[in-house]
C-alpha cells in the first residue's frame, strides 16, 4: 500500500469512528509524524479527504475535520433517497434474484439488537449485491461517497434496539422485492426505510429537539 493510501485509510477510519471529531485540526507536521509518512503523501491523503467532504481548509495552512449537523444529515438523505431508490429499482430489473432471495432469508434470521456488528456486515453484503446488480459505475461511485458520510452519521445517533429491529424488517422487504423483480415495491420500501432512518437519527440528536 502506498504511503498516501495508508494515511488516507487511517484518517478515514478515525474520522468515521469519531476518534477525530468535527473541528479536529490535522496539522501537517503532527500528522506526518504520527502516521509515519512524509508531507507529500499526507497532503495527497488530505486532498482525497477534502474531495470526500470530510475535511475542509479553515485557513491556507490549517485543515480541520468537517462539521456535520442536522442540516447536513437532511441534505445527505435527500441525495441518498434519489440514489438508493433508483438503485433498488434497477436491481429489481437487472439483479440476480437468487442472491437477493438469500439475503432476504439471512435478514429474516438476524437479531440486530443482539449482534449489531453481524447486522451491519449483512447490510454491507446487501450494498455490494446492489452495486453489482445496477451495472452502473456512475451510480455506484455516487453511492460510495454517500456511504462514506453515512458511517459518520450512524456514529452520531444513539443505539436504538427497536430501530435496529425495524431496519432489519425494512431491508428484508427491499431484498425480497428485488428478488421477485418488483421494482416499484423495492423503490417504495427503500423510500419508507430511509424516511424512518432519517427520523430516528434526527430524533437522537439533542440539537434537533427530537423532530425530523
Amino acid at each position: 500500500m502506498r504511503a498516501s493510501d495508508r494515511a488516507y485509510a487511517t484518517l478515514l477510519e478515525e474520522i468515521q469512528s469519531g476518534a477525530l471529531g468535527p473541528g479536529a485540526v490535522l496539522g501537517e507536521v503532527d500528522q506526518s509524524s504520527r502516521l509515519g509518512v512524509s508531507r507529500t503523501p499526507l497532503r495527497e491523503a488530505l486532498g482525497r479527504l477534502a474531495a470526500d467532504g470530510l475535511v475542509v481548509q479553515a485557513s491556507p495552512r490549517v485543515t480541520v475535520v468537517s462539521d456535520i449537523d442536522a442540516g447536513d444529515i437532511r441534505e445527505l438523505f435527500e441525495v441518498r433517497r434519489a440514489l438508493e431508490e433508483t438503485a433498488a429499482r434497477l436491481a429489481a430489473e437487472r439483479g440476480a434474484r437468487d442472491v437477493f432471495a438469500e439475503i432476504a432469508g439471512a435478514l429474516g434470521e438476524t437479531d440486530a439488537a443482539a449482534d449489531p456488528d453481524a447486522y451491519y456486515a449483512l447490510i454491507a453484503r446487501f450494498d455490494r449485491a446492489l452495486d453489482a446488480a445496477v451495472e452502473n459505475d456512475y451510480l455506484t461511485a455516487a453511492l460510495k461517497n454517500v456511504r462514506t458520510h453515512l458511517v459518520r452519521v450512524r456514529r452520531l445517533a444513539r443505539d436504538n434496539p427497536d430501530r435496529l429491529a425495524a431496519s432489519v424488517a425494512e431491508h428484508r422487504l427491499i431484498a425480497a422485492a428485488i428478488a421477485v423483480g418488483d421494482g416499484d415495491l423495492a423503490a417504495h420500501a427503500t423510500h419508507v426505510h430511509l424516511y424512518n432512518a432519517l427520523t430516528s437519527i434526527l430524533a437522537s440528536l439533542p440539537s434537533t429537539g427530537g423532530t425530523p
